[in-house]
This record gives C-alpha cells, sequence and structure tokens, in this order.
C-alpha cells in the first residue's frame, strides 16, 4: 500500500520521496532538534533506528518520507495506513513524527507537505487523516488547526518500555 507512492516536487526544488537507510541519521537529527526530541532520541545509537527503519521499510501499510531538497533532508514524516472496521470499514491514515527543518519553516512547506499527505490519503480511499500531537507543541497544534484538523478525540497514552 505504502511502497507505491511516487516521489514528486512538492514545492520548487523540493521532493518528497520515500526515505533510505542513508537517509536515517538526518531524520533523527529533525526529530531531536527540539526540547521534546532531544530528551527522546539517541543520534548516538544507530543500531536502534537501523531496526526501526528496516522494520517500516518492509511494512506495505507504513510509508517513511522525506523532503529533499538537492541533498539535504529538509523534513520528515511517517504514514501508516489503517485498515478498519468502523466507519463502514474504512481505512485511516495515521500521521506521525511531522518535522520540517528550522530553516525551511515559516515557507509554506509544511503546508504542501501535509496537502500531499491528504491527497496520498485520498487516492489510497481513505476516509480520515489522524494525528497526534504532544500537548506541549502549541505552535504545532496551531498550524494543524489552520489546516482544518480538529482536536476531536483525547488521545491516551501509557509507556510500557
Amino acid at each position: 500500500m505504502g511502497h507505491d507512492i511516487a516521489t514528486e516536487e512538492l514545492v520548487p526544488g523540493v521532493l518528497v520521496d520515500r526515505a533510505r537507510f542513508a537517509d536515517v541519521p538526518a531524520i533523527v537529527r529533525l526529530l531531536a532538534d527540539d526540547r521534546l526530541g532531544a530528551s527522546r532520541e539517541s543520534p548516538d545509537e544507530p543500531e536502534v533506528y537501523r531496526r526501526a527503519f528496516e522494520d517500516l521499510d518492509t511494512d506495505p501499510n507504513q510509508f517513511l518520507a522525506v523532503l529533499r531538497r538537492g541533498d539535504r533532508v529538509v523534513g520528515t514524516l511517517q504514514l501508516t495506513f489503517i485498515p478498519g472496521l468502523s466507519r463502514r470499514g474504512s481505512l485511516r491514515v495515521q500521521v506521525e513524527a511531522v518535522r520540517v527543518h528550522d530553516g525551511e519553516r515559516g515557507t509554506g512547506l509544511g503546508t504542501a507537505f501535509m496537502e500531499w499527505v491528504e491527497r496520498v490519503a485520498r487516492d489510497r480511499g481513505a476516509a480520515l487523516v489522524q494525528l497526534t500531537s504532544d500537548r506541549a507543541r502549541e505552535d504545532a497544534h496551531r498550524f494543524y488547526e489552520r489546516l482544518g484538523y480538529r482536536p476531536s478525540h483525547l488521545g491516551l497514552k501509557k509507556r510500557i518500555g
């Protein structure tokens, strides 16, 4: 399902593409590039990310996307395609780990990235795009709400490891 998403130019000079293993260090740097991410990520432990990448890359319901400006990774996100019985058997698309390099923020690239997500979801027949965002990411909440996302559910998490 996620494996057939084509590379395309998202905005002039920036391609959205399937992540390759060689992109993992740049992706981890993006994930660690804020207060929350810095406390959660371990760029010095590449083995954990190698295993995770292999799992993502071989699962047809996963798509790890990167934004490329030339040879630089300037953004990333993960799509999970979730089939289900609810909503009359609808497909959902879960968006995780959305990051845009701080030098690219405010340019419209994040908006174009999320519009791309919606096109991909629609093309696959999904009824819903959903995401979660840490409560501390107030700027992100304003961004998503500006794009039409609504805080319709209370998300709960429990750390088990």
